[in-house]
């Protein structure tokens, strides 16, 4: 019994820092923690009414990402990559997520299309149920059963670190209007070139789903900023 209740406690904690981690990029992203800021880890407790373990689960995981540099004795500071940075990141991403479309197409088993398969259709009940957030959880399942159907290690070490690094940017893009619909159609294309084993045809359709992402979430930000220099105005 005790090793079950602290197994649901583990989970739960891992859970509150998931939604810490999520809160925190979003506010980082919109601009309500200006760059180089020390985050305070007894104000973040105070202010999510938890204890420090997932606080500081929820930073490590947002310096996983790029987005904060935790120094020693210092603690974590914002760190807001720059447009010029993101583009790269993205571009780099496109390539490595369209050479493992086309090996995928080529080297995908039966087992990894039946979960690439059942990626897609539970990106499809997010859709439905309108939940973006639940759609980025669904969508990065979807395309960490592709970077290891692509047969490659090292791609996909590569593939799910930039992944990573990316996912503050990947998950705000979706809230863009429209988006998730459009991202689902996509999938289902990208599902149907690996199902029918064209690697030309999965790794275009790869390249350009990567590359819309990149291009909404400027969207996004071009549209915050607007906003915020309106209201300061």
């Amino acid at each position: 019994m005790q090793r079950i209740a602290a197994i649901v406690i583990a989970i739960m904690s891992e859970r509150t820092a998931d939604r810490i981690r999520e809160t925190l990029e979003q506010a980082i992203l919109t601009g309500e923690f200006d760059d180089g800021v020390r985050l305070d880890e007894v104000r973040l407790c105070t202010r999510f009414g938890v204890s420090r373990t997932p606080v500081r689960e929820a930073l490590h995981q947002l310096t996983a990402s790029g987005l904060l540099d935790m120094k020693p004795r210092r603690g974590a500071f914002v760190r807001m990559p720059g447009f010029v940075e993101v583009v790269e990141m993205f571009e780099v991403m496109g390539e490595l997520e369209s050479m493992c479309g086309r090996l995928a197409a080529k080297r995908i088993s039966d087992a990894q299309l039946k979960a690439f398969a059942s990626a897609c259709v539970k990106c499809e009940q997010a859709e439905e149920a309108g939940d973006s957030d639940a759609y980025y959880r669904e969508n990065e399942t979807f395309h960490q059963v592709l970077y290891q159907a692509s047969g490659n290690g090292f791609l996909q070490s590569q593939a799910v670190n930039l992944q990573k690094r990316l996912q503050p940017f990947r998950r705000l893009q979706l809230r863009v209007r429209g988006r998730t619909r459009q991202s689902l159609d996509e999938h289902r294309q990208i599902l149907k070139a690996v199902e029918d084993g064209d690697g030309e045809a999965a790794e275009t359709l790869l390249r350009q789903h990567v590359t819309v992402q990149g291009e909404k979430f400027f969207d996004l930000m071009r549209g915050l900023e607007e906003t915020s220099m309106r209201k300061t105005g």
